[in-house]
């Protein structure tokens, strides 16, 4: 009976076994981080977990860059896809190609819609970025849509909560041609603690009353 056992067993784990022996045709492989390492196939991310099992399928909105310099903290400095306190960077198009950034779960779902233009890793929960909002004002005499933009630098937690507002972002151009990645006016330094950049004034450190 246990011989009838181990067999059964272990004809139940070969399907498993068999698919991550399969996993071929891989362009790239990442480093291992959090238990999951990205494998790249032409321009489409999947992950693996730490027996060789493709655990997120591959999909075209993972960020990365090959050109990162690996020196930066923020969007830049993305070579790989990487999972950091549960979350990895995906992104999408707007504004004629300007690209916008949000985050996935090791589940691969969606936790934070795109919506920085620019965004640092997690750090004990929390981290910072230039918020992107694009609101519809009405239409003009040519009944073409009028929209209004808005940039903030703000403190975002995991689950995608902006917990706090910092200053108002000015002179960001949404077009293609003229955009550039906007640096980031607000660093999360340890629990409850930040600094925020004025214009014309430099860092100032914050002591702020996060929710637990």
């Amino acid at each position: 009976m246990r011989t009838t056992l181990l067999i059964m067993t272990f004809l139940w784990m070969l399907p498993l076994t068999l698919m991550a022996q399969e996993l071929k045709g891989i362009d790239e492989i990442a480093p291992f981080n959090e238990g999951l390492a990205g494998v790249r196939q032409g321009e489409k991310w999947g992950f693996i977990d730490e027996n060789g099992t493709l655990v997120i399928d591959f999909r075209n909105d993972v960020y990365w860059n090959s050109n990162a310099d690996t020196s930066k903290s923020d969007i830049s400095g993305v070579r790989y896809p990487i999972f950091q306190e549960g979350r990895c960077l995906i992104t999408k198009n707007v504004e004629d190609g300007v690209p916008i950034y949000g985050f996935m779960d090791t589940k691969g779902n969606t936790i934070i819609e795109p919506q920085f233009l620019n965004v640092y890793p997690f750090k004990n929960g929390y981290t910072t970025g230039v918020l992107f909002e694009k609101t519809l004002k009405g239409k003009n005499e040519f009944k073409l849509d009028i929209y209004e933009f808005k940039f903030f630098d703000v403190l975002v937690d995991a689950s995608g909560e902006i917990d706090e507002f910092f200053e108002r972002r000015h002179n960001i151009q949404m077009t293609k041609k003229r955009y550039q990645v906007p640096t980031i006016g607000a660093k999360y330094l340890a629990e409850d603690l930040v600094a925020v950049y004025g214009k014309d004034q430099g860092w100032e450190i914050r002591k702020l009353a996060l929710k637990n």
